[in-house]
């Protein structure tokens, strides 16, 4: 065959070659196409992921808004002087003023006009001389005579429809009837007075100088004939030296404030009826000007001249004594604050001072939403229940406002810091969402829920990352290729499991199992690697026609039985154990010594979800181990190294960066577990490193409150904070672990 004859049976350049290469470049172009799509629409999605999240987050830490309506100047309001109280129902369309001849008078909140006048049972030739409310809410008032008397009153507001059409009548009910009941039996007018109902029990307060009065009124319900009757006591308490500015009663009736002088205020133990303390509540020359209790009547909001407000409650120091605590400060401006109005479902409250300028705050997130000027100098106010319609008067005209303020609870110290919660003895780390009674004071704080999510995660992988490790590198580097593959499969089989199988398992047997045999497990741990070591220097002694029989690579299935031997000896020794060292209850003896112990606690989800985390870890590690390069093995071997030398200086190294991103991914794996700590914990949303002690993870969290939430409410959008930190921590893992892979790889490439 000639040389032209075989270049013309070699020719690629026939048409079915050239339509062969046509379609292999089509395909390879739309594989790279497909991928790069692929992955684009991957970090896309990953995108738009965290745009919603943070969509949906943001509004949380928006401030308030006022919008000021028209101002109002209805005609009957004329020219009278300022009212001692106004007041909005709750459908904000009715509002009430309070004069001090006793008129109240309701109007429409809108336009102002007139809807029905009512006269308090004021006799004749008496005026109001003070008034004070019940806790927010409550609608119900307390007014002080000019002749020593007090009369308490509750205003109702009756719903009917007539005609389809909303009406609203207002009534008024009088708790202690009709009649006025004597405070000062000297008849000199009440400056000051105060009043708290709790269940049947009534109790008014007023002062006169530096002269304290209290009654309280129970209420006796007769079984046979059904009449009921108030029983008055006259309470006997320690006068004040100085004159007395305002009085507050805790809803509770368990202290009596009394506001004094020009800074100073006097507790009264209401079961004692002894004087609990004096306390100086500002520093400096400035003095009190306002004084309003907030939602629940623990906290008392203190205004003073220089503008600022503080918050102050009752809290039991290292002695047990109840003491009235300085907590946290506002500050509206340099003009003295005249009102405080609390809201009366949260926690929140507003202020006005001299010159006319409202501030919107909230006392547990510590936040100033908002300060801004409505009135040309100094007015009285009205909040609305719902806490988005505010009424202001001033110089014979109404000034409606609408307050938009949906998340004030919210603030980064609310989330992050210690926060002085009301009735703690010290400001804490807090979860708790929800409530029984109305006067709740949110706790979201995540900085719980993040510890229990780095706690849990920590001990999964210190269980999870040893195991896996050693058992990923003895599989690919030592163990015999026929039960390398039996093995393998088995172990990646693993993670197959359901988590909620795990779990399950882990809630209801694991963890009474370890809580009935705690010093078992624990010298189980400490024996199974002494155990380990021991049969493996028996074994490296026996004479070598006897290690010869068992093939290379085998060695692992004798450490089979001596496994199950130490973990029977060590399990089966629990209760001994028990007996000799801890009394005979290990929970006792931990309790004793100030560690508490709860059943499903972090040791169980460290062993639940790091039997989880193992697979992925193990499947990662062994196949970067098997795949060096047997060149470089053989290269170490034949230039004199031992197997370990090699596999330590060579074999490791070039794996290290799978073998890192094996440690990442299971990380990442152990943060976002959801079941297993669902199941196998107490839900615990506490900050303690004991590993006797439960917790709440991020994504549990999650998984529990979502489904109670209500869509669009502050506790919501925490939540979805929560998994957008959950979300954050995941990807910045991802992003350092693939950087620190990359580095390992460039760095060990040239081995």
């Amino acid at each position: 065959m000639t040389a032209s004859e075989n270049t013309q049976r070699l020719d690629f350049n026939t048409p079915a070659l050239q339509r062969k290469r046509r379609v292999r470049a089509f395909k390879d172009r739309l594989a790279r196409w497909y991928v790069s799509i692929g992955g684009l629409a991957v970090l896309g999605a990953i995108t738009l992921i965290f745009f919603y999240l943070a969509h949906v987050v943001l509004p949380i830490f928006q401030g308030a808004e006022l919008t000021l309506r028209p101002a109002l100047q209805p005609a009957w309001l004329g020219s009278e002087e300022r009212p001692l109280l106004l007041a909005i129902e709750e459908q904000n369309q009715v509002a009430m003023r309070l004069d001090r001849l006793g008129h109240l008078q309701f109007f429409d909140l809108k336009d102002a006009r007139a809807l029905s006048r009512l006269q308090l049972p004021i006799p004749q030739g008496v005026s109001i001389v003070s008034v004070a409310e019940d806790e927010p809410g409550s609608r119900r008032a307390l007014v002080g005579l000019s002749d020593g008397k007090a009369l308490a009153f509750q205003v109702n507001y009756k719903v009917s429809y007539p005609d389809n059409r909303k009406i609203i009548t207002p009534d008024i009910e009088y708790p202690l009837g009709e009649t006025p009941v004597v405070l000062d039996p000297r008849g000199r007018p009440l400056e000051h007075v105060a009043a708290s109902l709790n269940g049947t029990s009534l109790l008014v307060s007023g002062s006169t100088g530096s002269e304290l009065h209290a009654l309280s009124f129970e209420r006796r319900e007769n079984l046979l004939t059904g009449e009921s009757s108030l029983e008055e006591t006259r309470l006997d308490l320690p006068q004040i030296a100085d004159p007395i500015r305002a009085i507050l009663i805790d809803p509770r009736q368990l202290w009596l404030y009394v506001i004094n002088g020009a800074a100073t205020a006097d507790v009264f133990d209401l079961r004692k009826k002894t004087l609990n303390g004096r306390y100086a509540l500002l520093d400096g020359d400035a003095r009190v000007t306002t004084a309003s209790p907030l939602l629940g009547g623990i906290s008392l909001m203190i205004g003073d001249s220089a503008g600022g407000i503080r918050q102050w409650f009752m809290v039991r120091d290292k002695n047990g004594k109840s003491r009235l605590t300085f907590v946290r400060e506002f500050q509206l401006g340099d003009a003295p604050i005249t009102q405080i109005l609390p809201e009366e479902r949260r926690k929140g409250f507003l202020a006005l001072d001299e010159k006319g300028t409202l501030g919107v705050f909230h006392s547990t997130a510590h936040r100033t939403l908002l300060t801004q000027s409505v009135l040309d100098g100094a007015g009285i106010g009205a909040l609305s229940p719902r806490a988005n319609r505010i009424l202001l008067e001033r110089a014979g005209q109404f000034q409606p406002v609408n307050l938009r303020n949906p998340h004030p609870e919210i603030s980064w110290s609310a989330l992050w810091g210690k926060v002085w919660y009301e009735s703690y003895d010290e400001p804490r780390y807090v979860w708790q969402s929800t409530s029984a009674n109305t006067d709740f004071e949110p706790k979201l704080s995540l900085s719980p829920l993040t510890f229990g999510t780095l706690k849990a995660a920590f001990y999964a992988m210190l269980m999870a990352t040893p195991l896996a490790i050693a058992a990923a590198i003895y599989t690919a580097y030592f163990m015999a290729p026929r039960m390398r593959r039996k093995v393998k499969p088995i172990i990646e089989l693993m993670e197959a499991l359901p988590t909620v199988i795990l779990g399950f398992f882990a809630g209801l047997f694991l963890a009474p199992y370890v809580e009935g045999h705690l010093p078992g497990i624990f010298s189980l741990l400490l024996l199974m690697p002494l155990g380990i070591l021991l049969a493996a220097f028996a074994w490296s002694r026996l004479p070598e026609r006897i290690r010869l029989r068992v093939p290379d690579g085998w060695e692992a299935a004798l450490l089979i039985p001596v496994i199950l031997l130490v973990g029977a000896l060590a399990l089966g020794m629990s209760g001994y154990l028990e007996n000799w060292f801890f009394g005979g209850d290990m929970r006792v003896w931990l309790h004793d010594r100030g560690i508490p112990f709860d059943q499903r606690n972090a040791l169980v989800v460290g062993l639940a979800m790091g039997f989880a985390v193992i697979p992925n870890i193990f499947s990662i590690a062994e196949d970067a181990v098997f795949s060096v390069p047997r060149s470089l093995t053989f290269g170490s071997l034949a230039l004199g190294a031992t197997p370990w030398q090699t596999l330590t200086r060579v074999v490791i190294l070039t794996a290290s960066p799978g073998i890192f991103s094996a440690l990442m991914i299971g990380m990442g794996r152990a943060v976002g577990e959801t079941m297993i700590v669902l199941m196998a914990t107490g839900n615990t949303p506490i900050m303690d490193v004991n590993i006797f002690q439960g917790l709440r993870t991020l994504a549990a969290n999650v998984a529990v409150e979502m489904p109670e939430s209500e869509v669009g409410s502050t506790h919501y959008r925490v939540l979805f904070l929560a998994a957008l930190v959950l979300l954050s921590f995941t990807f910045v893992m991802n992003t350092l672990a693939e950087l620190i892979r990359t580095r390992l790889r460039k760095k060990y490439a040239s081995l």
